[in-house]
């Protein structure tokens, strides 16, 4: 044990020592940072934002008078024909033209918008928007329908949703930390993976592990490896997460930006400050949606969730870096253990593609069966725990998982230390079923 705790020690040291190490610890926080607090700054930033003035040409002369400024879309009404107004709007620096054909409101067609450059979806959204306001009130007018008594029939509904048991939930909470939870398994197990196999054809092809398995057995040495990288993965990824709350709080307290506010709810905050309506819609429909959030939060079990992310991602990582060792040995060099890559990491990737769908149907047939498949299991199973798995299944799967890393991890060592010492020849799949049999 010894030894196996000085490889470890090899491996940890070795690793975050390395220049490439340090530099991506400290850039990958400022990157994650940078994605959460510049699209809130540049949303709330009057540096960033333009007044965008409309040209309008409505030669239809129902919409122009009729059409809404915003505090950062201003419309201009001109008089003038099809031609002319092109041609002015070459000359000025106005930022769009709106032209609207001669039609009836019964068949609007025709309209069209002319911009400098490329139209940003925003106004071109709140165009749309604006005109077919303009067309359903003038409609409603025509049959002789006030707008006061249209607007009482408007109803909004929203569901509350709660389990048998009496316990609330949010569908689209669980949704989202499910995927996330998926989707940072998948991520970190395949990244470490894959840097246990390449250490392992590293020490091969400098011959270094000639030295070493004089001292220790291939198996101490395949277990130190693994460990050793766990441990780098471990300690990277905690500090990701420490470093990028870090600097997210402090960017974000020095620059005065609610990194809390999505971007494109702030436009929309702004375009409905044109429509009263529309502001106090608004306004009632973010209260709901924090409150839905703050609901679904409350409703999970958080600390089974964390609990469940370490296990899977330990054990996850552990059974997939013993078959990446087991492929770093089998090959001479990073070209040759490629063809091996694939088939090892097929099943996670298999698993995270159908996590998708599981999503849906946490508690069907294919989810059950996924999450108990030691292969499949460390996604599928964190698809599933936000919404809820029997305490039975969870210990299944996790006595499973445990089982199937021993189980690979033995067949691996018997992998590890006859292809380790292997140079020169070229290995396939069935040269590898050998060395399992009878190594």
């Amino acid at each position: 044990m010894n030894k196996v705790w000085l490889i470890i020690q090899r491996e940890y040291l070795v690793r975050v020592r390395k220049k490439s190490f340090i530099i991506m610890t400290l850039l990958t926080p400022i990157l994650f940072a940078a994605l959460m607090v510049v699209p809130a700054w540049i949303a709330g930033s009057s540096a960033f934002k333009e007044d965008k003035n409309i040209q309008v040409l409505d030669q239809s002369k129902l919409f122009g008078n009729r059409l809404k400024s915003t505090e950062k879309i201003k419309f201009q009404i001109i008089d003038t024909d099809s031609l002319n107004a092109r041609k002015d709007f070459e000359k000025s620096k106005n930022y769009a033209l709106l032209i609207i054909p001669k039609m009836t409101i019964d068949n609007p067609q025709g309209f069209k918008l002319i911009g400098k450059k490329n139209v940003s979806f925003d106004v071109e959204n709140y165009l749309e928007d604006e005109l077919e306001r303009i067309i359903r009130e003038s409609r409603i007018a025509a049959l002789g329908v006030k707008q006061e008594d249209l607007d009482k029939t408007k109803a909004k509904v929203r569901l509350s949703t709660e389990t048998q048991e009496g316990k609330e939930s949010s569908s689209g909470i669980i949704y989202a930390v499910s995927f996330l939870g998926a989707i940072l398994i998948y991520m970190s197990v395949l990244l470490y993976g894959v840097q246990v196999m390449r250490s392992v054809i590293e020490e091969k092809t400098n011959r270094i592990v000639e030295v070493m398995i004089s001292s220790v057995k291939p198996v101490q040495l395949m277990l130190g490896k693994i460990l050793g990288v766990a441990a780098v993965g471990l300690t990277q990824f905690s500090l990701w997460i420490l470093l990028t709350i870090a600097i997210s709080t402090g960017v974000s307290a020095a620059l005065g930006v609610d990194t809390n506010q999505n971007p494109r709810v702030q436009q929309m905050k702004e375009l409905s400050k044109a429509n009263p309506e529309l502001e106090k819609l608004e306004k009632k429909s973010s209260g709901d949606v924090l409150a839905n959030i703050n609901k679904g939060l409350s409703s999970l079990n958080i600390p089974l969730i964390i609990g469940c992310f370490l296990f899977y991602f330990v054990f996850g990582y552990l059974l997939y870096s013993a078959m990446f060792a087991a492929v770093g040995s089998a090959g001479d060099n990073e070209t040759e253990a490629q063809q091996f890559t694939l088939p090892v990491s097929l099943p996670l990737i298999l698993g995270f593609i159908l996590a998708q769908s599981i999503i849906n149907e946490p508690n069907g047939g294919l989810a059950f069966w996924m999450s108990m498949i030691p292969f499949t299991s460390p996604v599928v199973m964190m698809v599933r725990v936000a919404s809820g798995v029997p305490t039975w299944e969870l210990i299944l799967s996790m006595s499973l998982l445990i089982g199937g890393f021993l189980g690979i991890t033995w067949v691996a060592a018997r992998i590890y230390r006859v292809g380790i010492l292997m140079y020169g020849k070229k290995v396939n799949f069935k040269e590898i079923i050998k060395w399992m049999m009878h190594g």
